[in-house]
């Protein structure tokens, strides 16, 4: 399964990776509004999800957000890199991309993910519910059991602090910066390859 998602992969090109990007996102973002509006009684609810209580969702998904990356870091500095590829997906996405470019996409993956995820999922039918739907649509990492369960830990993760403030807020930040430090990662890893390439 892997071997055939690497090579689809290696298909797209860089412009056909994007829009894909953007699609499957816009596409997120659609089922979260029709779910939204046939779940939640009145209508109201769907939109209290965006009610600031207090900004201590700040620190919450800052919080989160370096919790994840700490623990990342030591994995991929302890496991053999075979055990964390996902195919090369992440890494065609992001390397060619700008870093404003990066912010924008990243922001709109966090953006749409935790509506759908968090605010309508998990409000309906719970955090593990949410959480393994969220890891099954990751499908490139379904075939390496420990991705599997690291993409289902900060799923749940995401949903605990969800829980306890009560924010989507909170979750979409704390996912934005999550996705946008790794981005950034792929993208100044890419920019040093081929600084050695060159010299």
């Amino acid at each position: 399964m892997l071997k055939k998602q690497e090579e689809l992969i290696k298909q797209l090109s860089d412009k056909q990776i994007v829009q894909n990007l953007y699609f499957t996102q816009v596409l997120l973002f659609i089922i979260s509004l029709v779910l939204g509006i046939f779940l939640f009684q009145p209508f109201n609810e769907f939109l209290e999800l965006w009610l600031v209580r207090d900004y201590s969702f700040v620190y919450y998904g800052i919080g989160t957000a370096l919790l994840v990356i700490f623990v990342d870091f030591i994995i991929m500095k302890i496991v053999p890199n075979h055990m964390i590829d996902d195919g090369g997906i992440n890494k065609k996405l992001f390397k060619k991309r700008s870093i404003p470019h990066i912010f924008f996409l990243t922001a709109l993956i966090s953006f749409s993910e935790e509506i759908l995820f968090r605010g309508v999922l998990q409000t309906y039918f719970g955090i593990w519910i949410a959480s393994i739907i969220f890891a099954i649509l990751h499908f490139r990492y379904l075939s390496k059991w420990l991705l599997f369960i690291m993409v289902v830990s900060i799923s749940f993760l995401l949903g605990l602090v969800y829980e306890i403030t009560n924010t989507l807020y909170t979750t979409i930040l704390a996912h934005f910066i999550i996705d946008f430090v790794f981005a950034c990662q792929i993208r100044m890893q890419y920019l040093r390859e081929v600084k050695e390439e060159n010299e």
